[in-house]
C-alpha cells in the first residue's frame, strides 16, 4: 500500500489536502527552501510520492528553477517558500516568470493566523509581497478550502495568460484535519481565433511593408512552421523579441532574427515597417528611457496589431491566419550553415561560435551571455534541433537556476547554460542543486571581469569612466575563480584560455555524466 492509500483511510491536514491537490492536477516536482512554518507541508510531500522534491539552498534558485521546468514543460511547477522574507529572495526570478508567462505555483508559508497579531521576527505582509510579481494571489482562510484554494491558483497559472500564482498557507491551515479530497482544477480551455482579429492581421500583412513579431507559443514548432507560411505569402519580416522566453531552434525550422538590445539599431530594423503584427509578444519597446528617445522601437506611424488575445493560443491563430491566406504548405526551411570551430584567441564571439559549433543535439541551451553572448543566437540557427531560452525579464540570475528547472524537466537531453560572470554571482547556489541532482548541466561563464552591459550603457551615454564608474562596473579585485567556486559546490570546473581549449572542453563536458563548469577567460 502506498502511503497516498494510506492516506485515504484517514483525515488529511491541510498541508496534504494542499500537496494532493497539485498532484492530482499532474504538478510532478516541487523546487524548495522550506523553513519552520512550512514543516507541515515538508511532511506532505514525505507523503506525495508523485512530486519530486528539490531542494535549492536560495529561494531564488527555486523560483528560477521553477521558471525554467514551466518554460521547458509548458505545465505548472511548485516553488516553496519561507514565509514573507524567502518571498522576498524570490522575487526577482518570479519577475522573469511573469515577463516570460511561465506557469509557476508558489507556495508560501504563513504563520498561524493567531501568531500574526504578536509580530514576530519574521512576519511580514505576505501579501501585498506577493502581488507585483504574481497574476493572482490567495491567502487560505479555512482548512476545509485549502484543496479548493490549492486548485484555483494552479488553474489561473495553467489557464491562458499563464503566470505566477501564488497560494499563502497559514501553519495552522497546515495541520488541522479535515474530511475533505484533494480538489481538480479547473482549467479554462484557449478560445478560438476571433475572425475579425484574423482578418485585421491578413489585410495587414497582404498591404506589405509588414513585420511579424513572435513570442511565447508562437515560438514553438507549430507557430514557427505557420509563420514561415505566411512570410512565404505575403513577404513580411519574421521577428523575436530580444530575450524570447523559449524557442524551438535548428536544423528544419526558420530563424527568425532578434530585436536588437540598442535602441538605435532596434529603431533602424523596425523603422521600415508600417505594420506591425505581434503573435504572442508585447509591443518593442526600449529596455529604459533614455534622453530625447521615444519608448517604442517601431515606426511614429506603425499600425501595431495584435493577432490574437491572450486566451488565445498564438501558434493556432497564425496557422488560421496562413489558411486564409492560402499559403504553401509546411516545408523543411532552407538549413544555415553551422560554423567551424573557432582557433585563435579566446574572445567574445569565438566563444559563441565554439558553443554553436559544439553544441549536441536535443540541447536546452539557457542563455544569460549578456554583451559575452549576443552573437551566439545568430550563429545558432544552422545547429541540431534544439531548445532556446532567453533572459526575459531582464533581471539577472536567472541562467543558472533556468538550467536546473530544464535539466530536471529533460534529464535526458543536454542542458547548457551559457552564463556571464557578473549575472552568475547573483545565484551561484545553484550549482550546488545541479551537483544534488547530478544534472547534465554545462555551464559556460564568460569572463570578462566585468560588468559590461553598465560601462556599455555609460559608453553609449558619453559618460566619462571615472575612478567610481570603473570601480562599481569591475570584478577583478580581487578575480573571482569560477573553478574553485565550482568545485566547492561539488561541480567540476576547468579553466581554458584559447579557441581550442574550449572546442575541447566542450568535447568533455558534453560527454561527461553530470554537472561541468567551463570558466571562458575572455580577452
Amino acid at each position: 500500500m502506498t502511503i497516498e492509500s494510506q492516506t485515504a483511510t484517514r483525515p488529511l491536514t491541510g498541508a496534504e489536502l494542499a500537496i494532493q491537490t497539485a498532484a492530482a492536477a499532474g504538478i510532478d516536482v516541487c523546487f524548495a527552501n522550506p523553513g519552520t512554518t512550512e514543516l507541515y507541508l515538508v511532511q506532505a510531500l514525505d507523503r506525495c510520492a508523485s512530486i519530486r522534491s528539490i531542494l535549492a539552498v536560495f529561494e531564488g534558485v527555486c523560483t528560477g528553477a521553477a521558471d525554467g521546468y514551466a518554460r521547458v514543460t509548458g505545465q505548472p511547477a511548485l516553488a516553496l517558500l519561507h514565509l514573507g522574507p524567502g518571498l522576498a529572495n524570490g522575487q526577482a526570478n518570479l519577475h522573469n516568470a511573469r515577463k516570460a508567462h511561465s506557469p509557476v505555483v508558489s507556495i508560501v508559508g504563513e504563520h498561524a493566523t493567531w501568531h500574526i497579531a504578536a509580530n514576530a521576527p519574521l512576519t511580514a505582509d505576505i501579501s501585498t509581497l506577493a502581488q507585483p510579481m504574481s497574476q493572482f494571489v490567495l491567502t487560505s482562510k479555512s482548512p476545509e478550502t485549502v484543496g479548493r484554494d490549492m486548485a484555483e491558483v494552479i488553474a489561473r497559472a495553467a489557464q491562458l495568460p499563464t503566470g505566477p500564482t501564488t497560494l499563502i498557507l497559514p501553519g495552522d491551515m497546515q495541520w488541522a484535519t479535515v474530511n475533505a479530497k484533494p480538489e481538480k482544477p479547473t482549467i479554462a480551455e484557449s478560445t478560438a481565433p476571433n475572425v475579425d482579429e484574423t482578418e485585421r492581421a491578413v489585410k495587414a500583412l497582404r498591404s506589405g511593408q509588414a513585420a511579424l513579431v513572435l513570442s511565447g507559443g508562437a515560438l514553438r514548432t507549430a507557430g514557427l512552421q505557420a509563420a514561415d507560411r505566411v512570410q512565404r505569402a505575403t513577404g513580411c519580416r519574421i521577428l523575436t523579441p530580444t530575450f524570447p522566453p523559449i524557442q524551438d531552434r535548428g536544423i528544419g525550422l526558420i530563424s527568425p532574427d532578434k530585436i536588437p538590445y540598442p535602441p538605435e539599431p532596434a529603431c533602424q530594423l523596425l523603422e521600415p515597417y508600417k505594420r506591425v503584427i505581434l503573435a504572442g509578444a508585447h509591443e518593442p519597446v526600449a529596455f529604459f528611457g533614455y534622453p530625447n528617445t521615444r519608448s517604442s522601437l517601431c515606426a511614429e506611424d506603425a499600425d501595431i496589431i495584435q493577432l490574437c488575445s491572450p486566451s488565445v493560443d498564438p501558434a493556432t491563430a497564425l496557422m488560421a491566419v496562413a489558411d486564409a491566406l492560402d499559403a504553401p504548405p509546411i516545408r523543411q526551411a532552407p538549413v544555415q550553415p553551422r560554423p567551424e570551430p573557432p582557433t585563435g584567441p579566446l574572445t567574445a564571439a569565438n566563444m559563441c561560435q565554439a558553443l554553436a559549433a559544439a553544441q549536441p543535439e536535443g540541447a536546452i541551451v539557457m542563455d544569460e551571455g549578456a554583451t559575452a553572448g549576443f552573437a551566439y543566437h545568430g550563429m545558432a540557427g544552422g545547429a541540431p534541433p534544439f531548445t532556446y531560452m532567453a533572459l526575459t525579464g531582464g533581471s539577472i540570475g536567472q541562467g543558472l537556476p533556468c538550467a536546473v528547472g530544464a535539466a530536471a524537466a529533460e534529464p535526458d537531453r543536454p542542458t547548457i547554460c551559457l552564463e556571464g560572470d557578473g549575472s552568475s554571482l547573483y545565484t551561484i547556489q545553484s550549482l550546488w542543486t545541479m551537483a544534488r541532482e547530478k544534472q547534465n548541466v554545462t555551464s559556460i561563464i564568460c569572463k570578462n571581469r566585468a560588468y559590461s552591459i553598465l560601462r556599455w550603457e555609460l559608453e553609449r551615454a558619453k559618460m566619462t569612466l571615472g575612478d567610481a564608474s570603473l570601480s562599481l562596473t569591475s570584478l577583478d579585485k580581487p578575480e573571482i575563480d569560477f573553478v574553485k567556486l565550482a568545485e566547492g559546490f561539488g561541480v567540476e570546473g576547468r579553466a581554458v584560455h584559447s579557441a581550442h581549449e574550449l572546442n575541447d572542453t566542450l568535447q568533455y563536458a558534453f560527454k561527461t555524466p553530470g554537472p561541468v563548469l567551463i570558466e571562458a577567460n575572455l580577452e
